[in-house]
């Protein structure tokens, strides 16, 4: 008697992919490391662009607050090893062509770029003192095929901005009134993606308002100086996004006379698309 055998193909490829797998393993996989180079000459360059006032045409109101983040970013980022460079009140063609210069000088000896960008803004828009630009016209002056100095190396840019005109109600209110009124802020030898090892810290998400105290400074610079004073010689980058993240959430609430914009919270958005882990020690 036969005995009865059910052949099923799938062993057959699954053992076939495995071998084709450890073959290319041993000629093609590269296995990186997990964390950047952080051990260049230097750190590396932070640029922040801070916008105050506006043109009357733009119908932009006065940021009130923004120099205390600008100069609390400043100390922050320089003690974390960057040299750091302000420019204040800047059109829209002047921001591109800062940020321009920057990417074609020679970041060879840098493991990073950061950029801070704090003005008014909209939905992927941010604003210069003359009009808005989309966000992406300046970042995108830094992916791999514009920038080749700095591929393979962490590009960060922080923006302090509103996207939207929402507000988030909460779902519970319990803290106190704050002191002041709060205002709004509407390796090359292998490939690798040109847009790799971007990541962008959003001070709140699509669609709503970001919060500045007009003496403290934004909810979102505040608490990013904070983390960054504590721990940004300790944690991972991610690790400190998250706990920026949940101080803004936790530790801010707006009061206003006018209902519509009281007891309004915020949270902060992270995008990343970092390959490795990144440590500032």
């Amino acid at each position: 008697m036969q005995s009865s055998v059910v052949l099923n193909d799938e062993p057959r490829r699954k053992i076939k992919d495995e071998k084709e797998s450890s073959s290319e393993q041993h000629y093609r996989i590269i296995f990186p490391t997990f964390q950047y180079n952080m051990n260049h000459q230097r750190v590396g360059k932070c640029v922040i662009i801070n916008n105050k006032n506006f043109n009357r045409e733009t119908g932009m109101t006065v940021r009130n607050g923004t120099d205390r983040d600008a100069e609390e970013l400043s100390k922050c980022f320089k003690n974390l090893g960057f040299e750091v460079v302000i420019h204040n009140d800047q059109t829209c063609d002047e921001m591109t062509e800062i940020l321009e210069k920057v990417s074609k000088e020679d970041h060879t000896n840098n493991s990073c770029f950061a950029c801070i960008l704090l003005s008014h803004g909209e939905e992927g828009m941010i604003y210069g003192t003359d009009m808005a630009m989309p966000i992406k016209n300046l970042t995108s002056l830094f992916r791999g095929d514009m920038c080749k100095s700095l591929v393979g190396k962490p590009k960060l840019f922080f923006i302090q901005a509103c996207r939207g005109s929402e507000f988030d109600d909460g779902i519970q209110t319990d803290s106190g009134r704050p002191d002041d009124c709060l205002e709004t802020d509407a390796n090359p030898r292998h490939k690798i993606p040109v847009e790799a090892d971007f990541l962008f810290a959003y001070s709140t998400v699509p669609g709503y308002y970001s919060w500045r105290n007009p003496s403290q400074g934004s909810w979102f610079v505040q608490a990013l100086c904070n983390i960054l004073s504590e721990f940004g010689k300790q944690l991972e980058i991610l690790q400190i996004l998250t706990r920026v993240n949940y101080m803004v959430a936790t530790n801010f609430e707006s009061w206003s006379d006018d209902p519509r914009s009281s007891e309004k919270k915020q949270i902060p958005c992270v995008v990343s698309m970092l390959t490795k882990e990144l440590y500032f020690n």
